[in-house]
């Protein structure tokens, strides 16, 4: 079912089989697709079914091979992103285009300056701004440095300065990949009234209940054609999840609890606090945090993002020392004074996949092979050499190529730079690096963020089977659906302390919901 008009109106953009190929890929095959203005058009598929692709030609970054491409109702030529704006196109990037050492202000100003005097153009400006952000909800400090501002700021300053340079037509590269659900929720409510000021809106996104609670349409694509658009109210998320990956896609809970293979712990955790840092604060970033695990079992750590889940991964890892607490794992007592490092962690046998995978869980410039190995390269296995100062290179590549078929990595190629990958095989990559360790004891931290369907039932299945062998897996994640559907108990994080746990038996929405916002003299009756 295509898209119905309104009112006889034009589509604010018609891309008319637009085709393009790089090398032997064939990215868009003769791709039609119409959004009429004043909407919001979801765009979902796997990774590599030609979202972004089709996009970039939309906003001039490439230019098709074949088809072409009509702006309410002209046809147009958009040899590059100044004739796409000035057609009233403007995109904002799932990795921000930001200049961190200046200002909000001076960002939004950067290649647009209205007045040749910096002072009298830099007021006008403000004014506009101000204004603009009056109407949208578009709330952003515009004097604070980029590289002071959350993330959720930076989302909302490239929409701002998109609409300061005229954008009618918004195209936004899953925007919510990064976001906390707050802020998640924030964006949704400026979007909503960016619609009804007229703007038209091409959402690409993984996440289909997003697509569901905003979109007035949504078409999918596959293997680089599209097969089908469909009005929201004709479908649902799981006919969406079929129609991109070709097949059921099941990405609930496969049976009840997994039964631990000891009531042993392999990890236990007492009274770990972390301060924040600012004297005198009293503000705890982790407030006694006590937990266990026990091989055979995933547990789940709920609560809204920056409630202490970040620094519970970081200490449990070695990679900070907490201020107060202690660490029995593998055997070995660790304390505040004399932590566990990263090197030692990897030594007992406990694996981390990190929750930001392109600050902490590679390097971005390095081959996949190279990032396979990483943290791992000093290992026997690895080295070469006289002395075995040097890496056995043949050896690292060959273990990649067989971590990339086992993960299902695309493409299957060790030598290409890990920034080429899409973020789903990215993290397939580090979870085969981790995973083949064979650890006693896996940290996992938003295992699935900017990931498609399929790969998300793919990541699912193997901690899973990860479970199954013996390992005891922690998992956060800001997806509720997530913990639910892999957790076997659930411990719930608030202000830097864990405010329950709960069996999955157990687990609801509510119950989960009241738990997440107890304060410490509600813990009790919440749970």
């Amino acid at each position: 079912m295509t898209e119905p008009t309104r009112g006889g109106a034009a589509p604010a953009v018609r891309l008319c089989d637009i085709s393009k190929r790089f090398g032997a890929v064939q990215a868009n095959r003769a791709v039609s697709l119409s959004v009429m203005p004043g909407t919001v058009h979801g765009l979902v598929g796997e990774n590599g079914a030609g979202k972004s692709t089709l996009m970039a030609i939309l906003y001039g970054y490439y230019h098709a091979d074949e088809g072409h491409i009509e702006v309410d109702g002209q046809r147009v030529s958009i040899a590059n992103s100044h004739q796409a704006i000035a057609l009233g196109i403007g995109m904002v990037h799932q990795h921000f285009m930001l200049v961190d050492t200046l200002s909000a202000l001076d960002n939004v100003m950067l290649g647009a300056e209205p007045a040749f005097f910096l002072s009298r153009a830099k007021k006008q400006v403000r004014r506009e701004l101000e204004a603009l952000m009056r109407d949208t909800g578009l709330t952003v400090r515009l004097d604070a440095t980029v590289a002071d501002l959350p993330v959720g700021e930076l989302q909302r300053l490239e929409i701002l300065k998109a609409l300061y340079r005229g954008a009618r037509i918004l195209i936004l590269d899953e925007p919510t990949a990064v976001l906390t659900p707050q802020e998640t929720d924030q964006l949704f409510e400026v979007l909503r009234r960016l619609r009804e000021r007229g703007t038209t809106i091409l959402l690409i996104t993984h996440k289909l209940r997003e697509v569901m609670a905003l979109c007035d349409a949504v078409t999918v694509m596959r293997a680089g054609t599209v097969i089908e658009t469909v009005a929201i109210g004709d479908t649902s998320p799981e006919a969406l999840a079929e129609s991109m990956v070709g097949r059921k896609v099941n990405l609930g809970r496969d049976g009840g609890a997994a039964k631990p293979h000891s009531d042993q712990p392999v990890l236990r955790a007492e009274g770990l606090t972390v301060a924040s840092g600012e004297t005198g604060s009293g503000v705890h970033l982790l407030a006694n945090a006590t937990l266990s695990l026990r091989p055979g079992e995933i547990v789940g750590v709920a609560g809204v993002s920056g409630n202490g889940q970040s620094e519970l991964l970081e200490v449990l890892a070695g990679m900070r020392a907490p201020d107060a607490g202690t660490l029995h794992v593998a055997g070995r007592d660790f304390h505040a004074a004399s932590w566990m490092d990263p090197s030692t962690a990897r030594d007992l046998k406990l694996a981390h996949v990190p929750e930001d995978r392109h600050a902490l869980g590679m390097v971005l410039s390095f081959p996949a092979w190279e990032t396979a190995a990483l943290g791992y390269h000093e290992q026997d296995q690895y080295r070469a050499g006289p002395f075995g100062l040097g890496m056995d290179q043949r050896h690292l590549r060959a273990k990649t190529a067989e971590m990339m078929e086992r993960f299902d990595v695309r493409p299957r190629n060790a030598e290409l730079g890990s920034s080429k990958f899409s973020g789903g095989n990215q993290q397939k990559l580090i979870l085969a690096r981790e995973i083949g360790q064979q650890p006693a004891v896996l940290l996992v931290g938003q295992p699935t963020r900017g990931v498609d369907i399929g790969a998300i039932e793919f990541i699912h299945n193997q901690l899973r089977r990860l479970r199954d062998a013996g390992c005891a897996v922690l998992l956060v994640s800001s997806e509720l659906d997530e913990i639910l559907a892999l957790a076997d108990r659930v411990v719930v994080m608030n202000a830097g302390r864990i405010t329950g746990e709960l069996a999955i038996e157990d687990c609801s929405e509510k119950n989960l919901g009241l738990l997440m916002a107890a304060s410490p003299t509600q813990e009790k009756t919440a749970a």
